[in-house]
């Protein structure tokens, strides 16, 4: 008995998928069967479109794998279905290769500015069809490829870095909650909640600057460095500046680290802060939010690092917030620029005071965000209840 044999593809490793389906438009039926025929022959699927309307509806319905493409058609150019494909979600990667009787530079030009990747003069040669069919199907199943395997790298980074992250319910000591958004698949946005002794406990939030991959690669050693300074051994000011002896190394190009750290001294209630270039805290005390800032430089930049700390009593009941600026920036917010988008967020802490403090972060959020606008910064928020 025979055994059935399966094609090897040296792209994807594995068993050969079907062969490509190539969308023939062009509103001549003759002009479509000929190129049909010819492909056909050759192995390819087919399909026909006689109008743009019609190639516009089978790209959004069918696997379309490359189009060879008219210019001239009665219900609209070759050129303008080319503009309307390159901004369909699912087909504008499809390569298109026109063919058109129409061999004039400016048509040649005016069909590579619409987003196609060739154009070949009517009357053609068939093996001239093939071979760039060819070409280009090559082309899009390498890129295709590449683009998985860039896909399945962020969303190994995706995972690594979730997995760094601190879950409050794991530090119950804490007392702590966290919404943390990323505006992409990573982030270059920072937390971290650090029990230190029975009565003292740190909590760190940092921005590196820009956000995605190349921050993102950052923030792991962010966190190792923010856990390697923080213990009794070093002041809250001495931490900052270990994580700036090594960021200052590091970042180049202008990059640079802001940063909040807060230390808890439970039976003293106080709270030390030192800030690096980092957007003022917030408190709630008796139900009443206040902003504290402190001056000092972000990270990363200079050798010499200015650092002040500022001190604050608590009590019992309240509450006290770090962030990252794309809380308080950018499009997603009423307008009033960074000032106002601080008192917003102030206003929203004061607001759900009295709101258990897991369902409060994620409510200030929203409080703050414009509805209908899009997000453009990471967006994180910790807030801390002082409950002994």
């Amino acid at each position: 008995m025979a055994v059935a044999q399966t094609k090897y593809d040296p792209i994807t490793g594995g068993q050969a998928e079907a062969a490509p389906l190539i969308l023939i438009v062009d509103d001549n039926a003759l002009n479509r069967d000929l190129v049909s025929r010819m492909l056909r022959k050759e192995g390819f699927r087919t399909l026909g479109a006689d109008s743009g309307e019609e190639a516009l509806r089978l790209c959004a319905s069918k696997p379309v794998d490359l189009i060879l493409l008219d210019v001239m058609m009665p219900d609209r150019s070759g050129f303008q279905v080319c503009s309307e494909l390159k901004s369909m979600q699912h087909a504008s990667d499809i390569p298109v290769i026109f063919l058109s009787a129409l061999d004039d530079l400016q048509s040649r030009l005016k069909g590579l500015q619409a987003g196609g990747v060739d154009y070949i003069s009517k009357p053609f040669h068939h093996e001239e069809v093939l071979a760039r069919t060819r070409v280009h199907l090559r082309i899009r199943r390498v890129m295709q490829y590449w683009t998985e395997v860039q896909k399945a790298r962020i969303e190994e980074l995706r995972q690594a870095q979730q997995s760094m992250l601190v879950n409050p319910d794991d530090i119950p000591e804490a007392c702590c909650a966290v919404h943390y958004s990323p505006l992409e698949a990573v982030s270059g946005d920072i937390y971290d909640v650090l029990q230190l002794t029975d009565e003292l406990m740190s909590y760190f939030v940092a921005d590196i600057s820009g956000h995605g991959v190349g921050a993102s690669f950052l923030t792991s050693a962010v966190k190792a460095l923010h856990r390697q300074y923080s213990t009794p051994m070093y002041s809250p000011e001495d931490t900052m500046r270990g994580i700036n002896s090594v960021m200052q190394a590091t970042l180049t190009n202008g990059n640079y680290l802001t940063a909040c750290y807060a230390r808890l001294y439970k039976r003293r209630r106080m709270l030390a802060v030192v800030s690096a270039g980092h957007p003022p805290f917030i408190q709630v005390s008796n139900g009443k939010a206040t902003t504290v800032s402190v001056e000092s430089d972000p990270l990363g930049v200079f050798g010499s690092v200015v650092l002040q700390k500022v001190e604050v009593n608590v009590k019992l009941g309240d509450r006290f917030f770090l962030y990252t600026d794309g809380l308080i920036e950018g499009s997603v917010f009423l307008g009033g620029g960074r000032q106002a988008g601080l008192e917003r967020l102030r206003n929203a802490c004061e607001q759900r005071h009295s709101v258990p403090l897991q369902e409060a972060v994620h409510a200030i959020v929203e409080d703050v965000k414009q509805a209908g606008q899009s997000v453009e910064d990471d967006l994180l928020l910790m807030g801390v209840e002082i409950r002994t």
